[in-house]
């Protein structure tokens, strides 16, 4: 999902680019800003800054696709949150593992946090 580059101030581990999804695909902005493991001080990524024209990108795209969406049967509708449900949860422990590195919360923390998310 992130795009690894090197950025002065990594020590052994490459930090990782998170790009941002726009209309299906990825992009790197121009812009971005540092994301440090609060408990090790230490640089794990960067996160991109939206443009303007980025940002009215993304809600243009949105809000054209609304239309289609609430067309959408209640049932199509259902799966697609159940899909997402199960991608959650079979992805928990990495999900995790990154909230551990961005926000400095304990493994046992983060796997709650996502459980609390999925209730």
């Amino acid at each position: 999902m992130g795009v690894t580059v090197k950025t002065e101030g990594a020590t052994a581990a490459d930090v990782v680019a998170i790009p941002h999804f726009i209309g299906g695909e990825h992009r790197v902005s121009s812009g971005s800003l540092p994301v440090y493991n609060p408990a090790t001080g230490q640089q794990t990524r960067t996160v991109p800054v939206a443009s303007a024209a980025e940002v009215d990108e993304a809600v243009g795209l949105a809000v054209a696709a609304q239309p289609a969406w609430a067309a959408t049967s209640l049932a199509q509708r259902t799966n697609v949150f159940y899909a997402v449900r199960e991608l959650l949860i079979a992805h928990a422990d990495e999900l995790a593992l990154a909230i551990t590195q961005e926000h400095g919360k304990v493994l046992s923390d983060a796997m709650g946090e996502i459980s609390r998310g999925l209730e």
